[in-house]
């Protein structure tokens, strides 16, 4: 069965289904990563935190707190990468097995659609897997460089390399945190997609309850308001708060 043939078995219902679930990972991905409008997401606020942490970072004496933290926030993209290496060998493994792809379809669905339907659809998913698990790998590349900046810090708060060094770190963190961000969203979607295997229509409402899922958490949640309660001071990059 050739490409063109097996077109035939997605309807108009299974397009705009995948173009909603596309379309809600682009663009709720824009809004929380969003710098200028109002309301700021969760993730926008911890960028605060994470450079208030390193100006606090400078004067503390040992530092071991410090690299406490920042290894376990490479430990967190070390156990989310590696979980996506073997979910990424799991579809692949399906897809290669044409009679156990069709035996998981019949238990999904009633129709009778040929394995390379299913491939596809399972194929959607691993490419959200996939992307995940890039951003996973530079996550915790980009946790190692901060690693680096951090341990440069001069231990002397005087020292005119000190807080401009202390902001680069910050900096690198922040980058950091946001690559591991869009790597967990994109776990959230390809868990999403899956539902694509029952049908068309639980895969557009599984992405919209995905999609304000998401919303609630970054804009609307009980930890939101906390971290709103006393936020950090806007601080100018590279000096010291007077």
């Amino acid at each position: 069965m050739n490409l063109i043939s097996s077109l035939a078995y997605f309807t108009i219902y299974d397009v705009l289904a995948v173009a909603f679930l596309w379309s809600s990972w682009l663009l709720i991905g824009l809004r929380i990563d969003s710098q200028k409008r109002k309301p700021h997401s969760v993730s926008y606020i911890m960028q605060g935190y994470r450079r208030e942490w390193m100006v606090h970072f400078v004067t503390r004496q040992p530092r071991i707190f410090d690299s406490a933290i920042l290894g376990t926030l490479r430990q967190g993209t070390t156990f989310f990468a590696s979980a996506c290496m073997i979910a990424i060998g799991g579809g692949l493994a399906l897809i290669g097995n044409t009679e156990r792809l069709l035996g998981v379809a019949q238990d999904f669905t009633l129709d009778a659609a040929p394995a390379v339907v299913w491939e596809v659809k399972i194929l959607m998913s691993l490419i959200f897997v996939a992307n995940g698990f890039l951003k996973f790998v530079w996550s915790h590349r980009l946790f190692g460089y901060c690693a680096v900046v951090m341990a440069a810090v001069p231990n002397d708060p005087s020292d005119p390399e000190t807080y401009p060094r202390a902001q680069q770190a910050a900096e690198i963190n922040i980058t950091g945190a946001r690559a591991f961000n869009r790597g967990l969203r994109s776990i959230y979607f390809a868990l999403t997609s899956l539902t694509w295997l029952i049908s068309p229509f639980v895969l557009l409402f599984a992405a919209l309850l995905t999609t304000l899922f998401l919303w609630r958490r970054e804009f609307s949640s009980h930890s939101r308001q906390v971290l709103l309660q006393n936020p950090p001071k806007p601080r100018t990059k590279g000096k010291k708060d007077a």
